[in-house]
Order: structure tokens, then sequence, then C-alpha cells
């Protein structure tokens, strides 16, 4: 699957596109018409510890599905937003089943 990474206001390191890249690659188990995704990274500019944001926006045809997750740590949020993602297009794959 391709995977772009977007990183608002600061430079990414090589260390968490390969782990972004490998986390998103089992997505391709639950659903296998990924098109591509985009991984935006953010920092929110507040003062609490949990101010990392990453927001997953994966194509399949026909349709979109964001989730955005805020942690500690991009790991973590990326962690979290993955999940997520697995059970919508787990959702979706169902869906489809049912229809056909």
């Amino acid at each position: 699957m391709k995977v772009n990474v977007h990183a608002v206001n600061f430079n990414v390191d090589r260390k968490l596109i390969g782990y972004v890249q490998a986390r998103l690659d089992k997505l391709e188990k639950y659903y296998d018409r990924v098109v591509h995704s985009d991984v935006f990274f953010k920092l929110d500019n507040t003062s609490a510890k949990v101010n990392k944001i990453a927001e997953l926006k994966i194509n399949v045809p026909g349709d979109e599905f964001i989730v955005k997750k805020q942690c500690k740590t991009f790991e973590e949020a990326v962690e979290l937003a993955a999940d997520s993602m697995e059970r919508l297009l787990v959702k979706r794959k169902q869906k489809i089943r049912a229809h056909s």
C-alpha cells in the first residue's frame, strides 16, 4: 500500500515513517482494496502532554475513511488510529459481502 506521510510545521524522522508504513501494511489483511493512504502529523500548541495528533486518511473504491487520534507520542496515536481504522475496514468489508 502506498502511504504518504505529511508533517505539519516540522520534519518527521525515518524511524517514524518506517513504523507508520509497517503498521498500515497490516491493514491490508482486513481489507485488500485500499487505493492509498495519507497520514498527517500535527503538534497541538497547548502546554498539555497529550499534544501529538495523527490523522489517518484511507481511500478505498467509492469511499474514504478518516480517523484522528491525539496522544502523548506519535507512535501511540498511529497505533490507536490504526486500530480504529481496522474496525472501520472490517465493517466495510462485511457490508459489501452482505450486498453481494
